[in-house]
């Protein structure tokens, strides 16, 4: 059974071949309306974004389940699950993002969520992709920060930043995930992404990212994946403007 586990890359492939990806982060917590889930579904085709990431600090498990089940009756746009708590799995997604939180100390984020889902997850058709997760400091006390109880690490921390990751890489992680959290202030700096390019590993970052300046720069940088939430929360028409920013990325495969 674990070698099937392991069989199936076909996301972590994709995500790995080439800089500047965009993912739209889904809260099911703030997703009660259909219409409007429509709507972004219809803008994030035209927009050419490449992943749909769905999960949450709070979410409850119907709240969940409703999204993820509606998603992958209404769109071809591979779903991508980014779990907040142990309940946030589905087969109905293409890819779990298996988060530890390594940049903490709280033993249930590290670990304790992994084993009250893993008799679940060991059984599913779904591609399960190992992934560091650091917090970074973005300016703001974030949901993650406070229901995780962690405390984030300051973004001018190169050194702490790297040898986090080189540390989740070593336990078998095969991303790394960075992340300013839902409404920072501040995005990742470029200069953190340029430090983490020499570990050849794909990395995604998420959090305070709201302009197309801004992801212009994270994807110079190196980042694989952009991942914007908040900004479409608050104008779902930024899908339009990114839809010139993926147009102009380099959709081939570059290592």
């Amino acid at each position: 059974m674990l070698l099937q586990l392991n069989e199936s890359k076909h996301i972590l492939d994709a995500i790995s071949s080439r800089k500047g990806q965009v993912a739209v982060l889904i809260d099911p917590d703030k997703c009660k309306d259909e219409r409007a889930l429509v709507e972004l579904l219809d803008k994030a085709s035209f927009a050419g974004v490449d992943y749909l990431f769905v999960g949450g600090s709070t979410v409850a498990q119907n709240d969940f389940h409703r999204v993820i089940d509606f998603l992958n009756a209404n769109t071809e746009i591979p779903i991508v699950i980014f779990p907040g708590a142990s309940h946030q799995i589905s087969e109905k997604a293409d890819a779990l993002l298996y988060l530890s939180l390594i940049s903490g100390r709280n033993p249930d984020f590290l670990i304790g969520h992994h084993v009250q889902s893993a008799s679940q997850v060991f059984d599913m058709n779904l591609e399960v992709i190992p992934t560091g997760y650091i917090l970074i400091d973005g300016g703001t006390h974030s949901s993650v920060a406070y229901v995780s109880q962690t405390t984030p690490i300051p973004s001018d921390r190169h050194s702490i930043i790297l040898n986090t990751a080189k540390a989740g890489l070593l336990q078998g992680k095969q991303i790394i995930y960075l992340d300013a959290g839902s409404g920072a202030k501040h995005s990742i700096p470029t200069d953190v992404i340029n430090a983490l390019n020499e570990l050849s590993h794909p990395i995604i970052v998420g959090g305070g990212i709201r302009s197309i300046e801004q992801m212009e720069a994270l994807k110079r940088a190196g980042a694989n994946i952009v991942v914007i939430g908040n900004r479409i929360e608050e104008n779902m028409d930024f899908l339009l403007d990114i839809q010139a920013f993926t147009s102009s990325s380099d959709k081939s495969v570059s290592h």
